[in-house]
């Protein structure tokens, strides 16, 4: 088995200003989103000028943190708002969800669309490949907190995770653990879940993502395509991932509230590719062209 790395969740203090390896893989994970964006803006085929993705990465990023931190708070957390409500905002703790990000992105892509007179499908479609660098990022965020760990194991992927000399973020989450699964002495065989997901919902996912999009596809293909694949990603990591303290096991004793979110994602995605290649409605994220499926045949 592995050794769980002893990495300190902040990175550097001044005083009472600490910069932390959360909020710096946030960071990352828009500056490369900007990255991309303009990258396939810069397509001479794309409907996307530099200035529209300057937009598009704001208005992404206020929807991913305040959608983010608002749905970890209603599915995970809700019943600690009222003991401790300045929660809300304490964001440099954790505490995000992405399927509240996600919510959030729809919300402010609809909204820019408005703005930039824009289908809002469209918007979806191009957001797509955008956020799973920055997925994976946070992913490995988690690893370095020591939080959303996996079920125990024995398996040579599994990490031994020591709380002794280990930061007091990282240890009190061991400890819990060891409590919840009455490990004693507290130390853990686990898997690393945090890791699982960050290459399934942000590297492969990408891949897949950034292939798929690299030419024009009917309107909606691409949000389908990206709903279908990380709600499967997600829903397969859910069973050896331990479930939020707080919600445990929702239904039939193995059904996880992040189950119960990625079920819907999966099947509305999977309409969304049929209605998509039924209609076959150019994107206007391209300049006016013929889909293949359209060309006249001879």
């Amino acid at each position: 088995m592995l050794t769980y790395p002893d990495i300190d969740p902040v990175i550097v203090s001044i005083g009472p200003l600490a910069i932390r390896w959360y909020g710096l893989m946030y960071v990352f994970g828009f500056g490369v989103a900007w990255w991309l964006a303009r990258k396939r803006s810069a397509d001479p085929r794309s409907t996307w000028q530099p200035q529209d993705i300057d937009d598009l990465i704001f208005y992404s990023a206020l929807g991913v943190i305040l959608g983010g931190r608002l749905g970890w708070v209603l599915f995970y957390g809700f019943e600690r708002l009222s003991d401790d409500p300045w929660m809300l905002i304490r964001i440099w703790e954790g505490g995000m969800s992405f399927h509240g990000g996600m919510l959030g992105v729809v919300i402010a892509a609809t909204v820019l669309a408005w703005r930039q007179k824009r289908h809002p499908a469209d918007i979806f479609d191009f957001l797509t490949p955008l956020p799973c660098i920055g997925i994976f990022a946070g992913r490995v965020a988690n690893f370095i907190n020591g939080e959303l760990w996996g079920k125990p194991t024995q398996s040579a992927l599994g990490f031994i995770v020591d709380p002794s000399g280990l930061h007091p973020v990282q240890t009190a989450e061991a400890k819990r653990l060891c409590t919840r699964f009455g490990i004693d002495p507290c130390v853990l065989h686990v898997h690393a879940s945090q890791l699982y997901e960050g290459v399934l919902e942000g590297l492969v996912l990408f891949a897949i993502m950034w292939t798929f999009t690299a030419k024009p596809r009917p309107r909606l293909a691409p949000a389908g395509l990206f709903l279908v694949c990380y709600g499967i990603f997600r829903f397969v990591v859910e069973f050896v991932r331990v479930p939020d303290e707080s919600r445990g096991y929702l239904l039939f004793g193995w059904v996880t509230m992040g189950q119960i979110l990625s079920a819907p994602m999966i099947l509305v995605g999977a309409y969304l590719m049929i209605l998509a290649y039924r209609r076959r409605t150019p994107s206007g994220n391209w300049q006016a062209m013929v889909l293949p499926s359209q060309q006249p045949s001879n």
